[in-house]
């Protein structure tokens, strides 16, 4: 199953990467295509920087950087990917790309690097996700990335009772 995995770098993004790391322990045979969507530029950039080409190498770099720790993540557990910097909208380039790559899921952060709406639980690009991605989303909270984490663990008291 190949598992789109968008990163911005923030702590749900990489509960995302975490909880699709927790599937394959748990036996599921998944490839992995990480995404970072960097955000048009704006007036005041482009006003600054005079050179388009100088704002795209910027977001390249920019996004490289947020993907890092997915892929350290993805390699220490001895897993392959894809990984692409993207820019425009992130909603609208998310759903081209699960199809540009023929991804069978989403897993992605319940909130992103921006701002969700007041009292939302979900972020604008997860919102868009879910209503209109063609394949399965699996939407994970920081929250549920540690309780799972907790359940990996054993116990020192369980340990204890294995003997060996």
């Amino acid at each position: 199953m190949k598992l789109l995995l968008p990163v911005d770098g923030s702590p749900n993004a990489l509960a995302a990467v975490a909880h699709a790391l927790h599937l394959v322990a748990a036996g599921l045979s998944a490839e992995f295509v990480l995404i970072n969507v960097q955000e048009p530029a704006n007036l005041y950039e482009l006003v600054v920087a005079h050179d388009a080409d100088v704002i795209e190498q910027v977001r390249g770099a920019a996004g490289a950087d947020l993907l890092a720790p997915a892929e350290a993540m993805l390699s220490d557990a001895g897993q392959r990917w894809e990984s692409e910097v993207a820019g425009g909208d992130p909603a609208h380039v998310l759903l081209e790309l699960v199809e540009r790559y023929a991804c069978q899921a989403v897993v992605m952060g319940a909130l992103g690097a921006g701002s969700a709406p007041s009292g939302s639980h979900l972020g604008a690009v997860a919102l868009a996700l879910l209503q209109r991605c063609p394949v399965p989303v699996t939407v994970v909270r920081v929250a549920e990335a540690a309780e799972l984490a907790e359940a990996a663990e054993p116990t020192a008291a369980g340990d204890a009772e294995g003997g060996g």
